[in-house]
C-alpha cells in the first residue's frame, strides 16, 4: 500500500500542503469549513504524520519537558495529568524528569537534558518555579519555560498560580468560624513558596480574629506523611493539646488523623484537623478530610498549553493567571465540643 503523505492529503483535501501543515498544528487562522475538511481527510486516509519529519522541518523536537522534586506521589500524578492533557491536544509528546533541587549538579543535570532531548520548553513545577538560578539559566540558554504554582509573577515568564495564601486564610477562617482558638500549625517543605504563603494566610486569619499567634503550635513539616506524623506527635503530646490541627497537605494532615485515632481520641469531635490540596486521600480515609482544593491539573495544562503556543506565536505579553481554590468541608471538622 502506497504511504500516504501530506502531498497526498492536500491534493485529496483540494488544499495547499501549508494549510495542511497549518491544521496538523492547530494554527489559528484556518477557516473552520477548511479545518473540518483537512480533518474529514486525514480520517478517510487514515494519515499518520511523521513526528521525525514534522519536527525536522519546523526544527522543533515537539517534546516539552516537565521537571519535578516533590515527596507527594498524588501531587505529581495530578501534574502529569494536566501536561499530558494539554500535550496530545497540542501533538505534543511529555517527558518527565525527576531532579533534586538541593543537589550539586542541577543545572548540568539540566543541561544534559536539553542537550539529549532536544526539548522545544520546560514547565518547571514547585520548587523549581521559584528558583532563581535554574530560571537565570533558561533565559541565557534562551529555553521557553513556564511556571506552575510560583509565588512570582515577573513579567517576562509564563505563570499559572492558585491564591495559596488566601487558600490558607479561608480554611484557618472555617476552624475559627467552628469556635476553635487554639490551632495548630504543620508547614510544608521549606523549598517550596507554598509553604510560606500557607503559612501566611494562617496566621493572617488568625490577626483577623484577634487571635494571637502562637509559635509554640506551629510544626516543620515537608509535605510528606512521614513529617506529618513527626510534627503529630509533637502536637498531640502538648498540653494543653489543641483543639484544631491545620496541616499545609493532606498527606500530613492524613498522619496528623491516623496517630489522632490510635491515641483513642475521636476526629473531630476531640479535635479538629483540615489539610490543603483535596489529594485522593482527603477523599479516602475517614473521616475524610476537610481541605482546599486546588486545580493542580488545570493549572498545569494551562501552563504546557500556554507554553506551547509561546514556541509557535512567540508573544511580547506573557500569559499570567491565578486559578481560584475553593474550601472543601468534609467529616474532620466540626464545632468545638
Amino acid at each position: 500500500m502506497k504511504k500516504v503523505t501530506i502531498n497526498s492529503v492536500a491534493s485529496y483535501a483540494g488544499v495547499s500542503k501549508k494549510t495542511v501543515s497549518r491544521v496538523l498544528n492547530n494554527e489559528p487562522n484556518v477557516s473552520a469549513v477548511t479545518r473540518e475538511k483537512v480533518l474529514k481527510v486525514f480520517k478517510e486516509l487514515d494519515y499518520t504524520p511523521n513526528p521525525i519529519a514534522r519536527g525536522l522541518a519546523q526544527n522543533r523536537s515537539f517534546i516539552i519537558g516537565c521537571i519535578y522534586d516533590n515527596p507527594s506521589k498524588s501531587y505529581i500524578t495530578r501534574v502529569q495529568t494536566g501536561a499530558l492533557a494539554a500535550c496530545q491536544e497540542n501533538k505534543y509528546n511529555l517527558l518527565i524528569h525527576p531532579c533534586e533541587l538541593r543537589g550539586e549538579a542541577l543545572i548540568d543535570n539540566i543541561e544534559h537534558l536539553l542537550q539529549s532531548s532536544r526539548l522545544d520548553g520546560i514547565v518547571l513545577t514547585p520548587p523549581f518555579s521559584d528558583f532563581a538560578e535554574l530560571v537565570n539559566f533558561l533565559k541565557l540558554k534562551k529555553i521557553p519555560y513556564a511556571r506552575v504554582a510560583s509565588a512570582v509573577l515577573e513579567d517576562d515568564s509564563i505563570s499559572v498560580r492558585c491564591n495559596d495564601e488566601q487558600g490558607a486564610f479561608e480554611i484557618t477562617e472555617h476552624l475559627i468560624g467552628l469556635g476553635h482558638k487554639s490551632i495548630a500549625f504543620i508547614k510544608g517543605h521549606p523549598d517550596h513558596s507554598a509553604t510560606e504563603q500557607r503559612f501566611k494566610g494562617y496566621r493572617n486569619a488568625l490577626a483577623s480574629h484577634g487571635i494571637a499567634f502562637n509559635e509554640d503550635l506551629v510544626e516543620e513539616g515537608n509535605f510528606s506523611y512521614h513529617s506529618g506524623a513527626n510534627s503529630a506527635r509533637s502536637i498531640l503530646d502538648s498540653s494543653p493539646r489543641p483543639t484544631a490541627v491545620f496541616a499545609s497537605n493532606d498527606y500530613m494532615a492524613a498522619a496528623v488523623l491516623k496517630l489522632a485515632t490510635q491515641r483513642q481520641l475521636r476526629v473531630p469531635d476531640d479535635i479538629s484537623i483540615a489539610g490543603f490540596d483535596n489529594a485522593p486521600i482527603a477523599r479516602h480515609i475517614w473521616p475524610g478530610l476537610t481541605t482546599i482544593d486546588q486545580p493542580v491539573e488545570e493549572m498545569t495544562k494551562q501552563a504546557v498549553t500556554q507554553l506551547i503556543n509561546h514556541i509557535a506565536h512567540p508573544q511580547e505579553a506573557p500569559f499570567q493567571v491565578t486559578l481560584e481554590s475553593k474550601l472543601i468541608t468534609r467529616e474532620s471538622t466540626a464545632d468545638i465540643k
